[in-house]
């Protein structure tokens, strides 16, 4: 569970990365499942929108990847939000807080 301090440093972190993945108006399938799990095991951090036609929103698509994913929802911030999740391949890690 992250705290609030680690929340606010990978929302900074997400703030130029660049947006990876798209929710349409399918939702949250299990191909886009099995392609946000292999770039979190890859980059730890990642930030995909939610497009108008997508029956979620940017929170509810979020929290329900999170845990399909076991990641940690960090934030929904318009029509975006940004997942986390430790990965043990990665050498460098990001800092939290």
């Amino acid at each position: 569970m992250l705290n609030s301090k680690q929340r606010a440093a990978l929302r900074s972190a997400a703030a130029s990365a660049d947006t990876l993945f798209q929710v349409g108006k399918d939702g949250i399938t299990d191909t886009f499942v099995s392609g946000c799990d292999s770039a979190l095991t890859a980059r730890e951090l990642i930030k995909i929108s939610v497009l108008k036609t997508a029956p979620v929103t940017a929170r509810e698509a979020g929290e329900q990847t999170a845990a399909k994913l076991k990641a940690e929802f960090v934030a929904a911030i318009g029509n975006k939000f940004i997942l986390y999740r430790f990965s043990k391949n990665k050498s460098e890690h990001i800092k939290l807080g």
